[in-house]
C-alpha cells in the first residue's frame, strides 16, 4: 500500500532577512507553516516579530530570502493581491459605519450586492458571537470586546486562507482577554484556516497555539509545541522568557566530579540530557511547580535549606518566595498543599533530577 504523501507547507520562509539601513531587524529565518495550524510568534519588544509579520502580510518586502505561498514566491505581491488578511492591534474599523457595514466592507469592494452582504455579515456575527440586532448598530457604540469581534468577522469576510494577528488582545482587560483567547481558539477550529499570531504574552501563546516560535534579536531561536517550548527549551533565554523559573548555576572541577552550585551551596544531581561530558559549567532550571517542601523523613535528589519570607495567592495555587542565602527561589503549590499559617518559616526545598532542565547560557 502506498503511503500518503506528507502535505507541503501552505507558507514557507527560506533565508528571510530584513534590514533597515545598517540595522538588521530579521536575520535569516527558515520556517514552514502548515495548512490549518495556529502558529504564534512570541518575543520581547524589538525582537523582530512585527517586522516578520509585516513581511508575511505583504506590507514590507524581505531584503533577502523568499516567502512562498502554496509554493509560489510572493515577495513582491501586494497585500490586496494575497489570499491573506491582517487583524491590526488598532482594529482599524470605520468609526462612522455600522457593525454590518464594517463586516461587509470587503464584500462591497468585490461588488457583492447589499442583500448578500447583510446575510453574510449575520452569518459571521453568529460565528464571532455578536447578537444579530447589532447589525445596524454604530460600531463606536460597541464595547472594546465587541469591536474586537467585529474586526475578526470583517477579516473572515475576505475568506482568506491565512489570517495574521498583530497583538489584537493587548489593550483588552484581563477577564475579557481570557474569554477572547478561548473564542479565537474555537474560531480557528471552526474555520480550519491558518492563523499566525504575534504577541509578547506567554499566556496567550500557551492557551491558543499548536506551535510557538520564540524570537530574539531578529532570530527565530526555537519553534515547537507549547509543551516542547515550556519543558524542553533550547537555551536559558527561552527558558526564562516562557514563564517563571528558578535557575541555578552549577560547575564541576573535573569530568568525574559532582556538580556544585555556584550561587547556592550544595551538590546537585543533573538529569540527562546533561551538558557534554567535557563541560564544566551549566545552568539547571526548575519550574516553581516542580519544587516541593520536604517534611521530616522525606527525601529528594536535590535539597536546599531556606526561609519563606513571602507568599502570593494565585487562585487555586499559592506561590512562595524562599530565600536560600542571597538567592530567591519560587515554589508553587496547589492550595490544598499550602503551608499551615502556623508553620515554621524555615523550610527544605526539594526536587529530583528528572524535574529539572539543563540549559545553555
Amino acid at each position: 500500500m502506498l503511503q500518503d504523501k506528507v502535505k507541503p507547507p501552505i507558507l514557507q520562509l527560506v533565508g528571510v532577512r530584513k534590514t533597515f539601513n545598517e540595522f538588521v531587524a530579521v536575520e535569516r529565518i527558515d520556517l514552514d507553516v502548515m495548512d490549518g495550524e495556529f502558529l504564534t510568534i512570541v518575543g520581547p519588544s524589538g525582537s523582530g516579530k512585527t517586522t516578520l509579520l509585516r513581511m508575511l502580510a505583504g506590507m514590507d518586502q524581505p531584503s533577502e530570502g523568499n516567502i512562498t505561498l502554496h509554493g509560489e514566491r510572493i515577495n513582491d505581491v501586494p497585500p490586496n493581491k494575497r489570499p491573506t488578511c491582517l487583524v491590526f492591534q488598532s482594529l482599524a474599523l470605520f468609526p462612522h459605519k455600522t457593525v454590518g457595514d464594517n463586516i461587509g466592507f470587503p464584500l462591497k469592494m468585490r461588488g457583492v450586492d447589499t442583500k448578500t452582504r447583510r446575510a453574510r455579515a449575520l452569518e459571521l456575527m453568529a460565528m464571532v458571537r455578536l447578537p444579530a440586532n447589532y447589525l445596524d448598530k454604530n460600531v463606536m457604540k460597541c464595547s472594546g470586546g465587541e469591536r474586537q469581534r467585529v474586526a475578526l468577522a470583517r477579516a473572515l469576510a475576505y475568506d482568506p486562507e491565512v489570517l495574521f494577528f498583530d497583538e489584537p488582545l493587548s489593550a483588552i482587560d484581563y477577564k475579557l482577554k481570557k474569554v477572547l483567547e478561548k473564542e479565537l481558539k474555537d474560531l480557528h477550529k471552526e474555520t480550519g484556516k491558518t492563523f499566525i499570531y504575534i504577541t509578547h504574552s506567554l499566556e496567550e501563546a500557551m492557551v491558543m497555539s499548536d506551535r510557538i516560535g520564540v524570537m530574539r534579536a531578529g532570530r527565530l531561536v526555537q519553534v515547537g509545541t507549547p509543551e516542547e517550548i515550556y519543558n524542553r527549551p533550547v537555551d536559558r533565554f527561552v527558558c526564562e522568557f516562557l514563564g517563571e523559573v528558578n535557575v541555578i548555576e552549577v560547575a564541576k572541577a573535573a569530568a568525574d566530579a559532582p556538580w556544585r552550585g555556584l550561587d547556592v551551596p550544595g551538590i546537585f544531581q543533573v538529569r540527562p540530557p546533561a551538558p557534554a561530558p567535557h563541560a564544566d559549567h551549566a545552568f539547571v532550571a526548575i519550574r516553581p511547580e516542580s519544587l516541593r517542601f520536604l517534611v521530616p523523613g522525606e527525601t529528594a535528589e536535590n535539597r536546599l535549606q531556606g526561609i519563606v519570607y513571602n507568599e502570593y495567592a494565585l487562585g487555586s495555587r499559592i506561590q512562595y518566595q524562599v530565600r536560600v542565602g542571597d538567592k530567591v527561589m519560587l515554589v508553587e503549590l496547589p492550595r490544598s498543599k499550602a503551608l499551615p499559617a502556623s508553620a515554621d518559616r524555615s523550610v527544605v526545598v526539594g526536587w529530583d533530577a528528572a524535574d529539572a532542565i539543563t540549559v545553555e547560557a
